[in-house]
């Protein structure tokens, strides 16, 4: 189910456990740069980075290399001498650091001047919240949704593994789940098929073959910054799903053990945000009225989202260009949890 005048393209994917194994389904909608949208088309998943960066903070710490108890002002001098310092990585991909929610570290390029990524790194890790002063308790500040937090825990994982963030997040995440999904260097020519974004008069026109995201696009141009980057078609984001429910029942140790992943879904105090991934709201969800109510998922500023429903075994996939040509069209409001009670309607049969 794909309704009219949301997005140019779309593709939708759900996938079912059954006594035979994952039942799976897929869909596409719209045209794109090379035609038609087939399922092996990527799509700029905007924030559904955040929870590739934070299984691949798990794996990191499982093998000792990144502890998530850790602070970030231990790999990122950029950090040190900032409220941010002392704040435990958790405590940033779980969106608890007292850091405020974005900030135009993309600024210079408007005004066709270049990018100081430490500079950038600093101002982010500067961007504390004028209610959340001193150190930052043991569960972390009353939370919100903070780019800035991503972003700043994505360095610290290239700078302590001495990789980029593309590739430890294909190491980590993609290779052991057999995705293709990837930043833009990562996938080539295929990046060429992804459809466009917004319409942005300073990047040249439409966006394509680009990370929509400006801040991930001044600080870490075509690979990937913590909070925005990854591109992957619906099935990769399906099978991507498949592995999470499969790791949380213990059948997946091999990439993360049922504790490991249960620590990044866990419900915390203050709200429904959790360590790389969001719950489902009692009322008015975008996952839709047939989301169990230990969902998770993540959304995507693009007009992507992703939730896997681990009572009822089900995962449902949404990704579109919704910004094309401009943020303003937010006609995914209204369709997200209508295409979302589809996908679970059908997973459900």
């Amino acid at each position: 189910m794909v309704r009219p005048g949301v997005a140019a393209a779309a593709a939708v994917g759900a996938a079912r456990r059954t006594s035979r194994g994952w039942d799976t389904a897929v869909g596409c909608a719209g045209t794109g740069p090379s035609g038609p949208i087939e399922p092996s088309v990527p799509f700029d998943l905007a924030s559904v980075t955040k929870p590739l960066v934070a299984c691949a903070a798990a794996r990191l710490a499982r093998a000792g290399r990144v502890p998530l108890e850790a602070p970030v002002g231990r790999w990122l001098p950029e950090a040190r001498g900032t409220p941010t310092e002392s704040v435990p990585l958790e405590l940033l991909l779980a969106h608890r650091a007292g850091l405020a929610a974005h900030a135009p570290l993309f600024a210079p390029l408007v005004a066709r001047a270049p990018v100081d990524v430490a500079a950038g790194l600093g101002l982010a890790a500067r961007g504390r919240r004028a209610d959340c002063r001193g150190d930052a308790p043991e569960g972390g500040f009353p939370p919100l949704y903070s780019d800035l937090g991503y972003l700043l825990a994505g360095a610290a994982l290239a700078r302590a593994t001495g990789r980029e963030l593309d590739e430890l997040v294909r190491e980590e995440v993609g290779a052991p789940l057999g995705l293709g999904l990837g930043s833009i260097r990562q996938l080539g020519g295929e990046a060429r098929r992804a459809p466009p974004t917004e319409v942005v008069s300073w990047r040249g026109g439409a966006v394509q073959a680009c990370v929509h995201d400006e801040n991930a696009w001044a600080l870490t141009g075509h690979g990937l910054a913590g909070h925005a980057g990854a591109f992957g078609s619906v099935e990769d984001v399906l099978r991507f799903g498949v592995g999470l429910l499969e790791a949380l029942a213990g059948q997946r140790p091999e990439w993360l053990r049922r504790e490991e992943l249960a620590r990044l879904v866990a419900r915390r105090p203050g709200g429904t945000l959790r360590a790389g991934f969001d719950g489902v709201s009692p009322t008015g969800s975008s996952a839709g009225r047939r989301a169990g109510s230990e969902t998770f998922g993540h959304l995507g500023f693009t007009g992507t989202s992703l939730w896997c429903d681990p009572a009822a075994e089900r995962v449902v996939v949404l990704l579109t260009n919704r910004v094309h040509p401009t943020r303003t069209h937010v006609a995914i409001r209204e369709a997200r949890p209508a295409v979302h009670d589809a996908l679970f309607a059908w997973a459900g049969e």
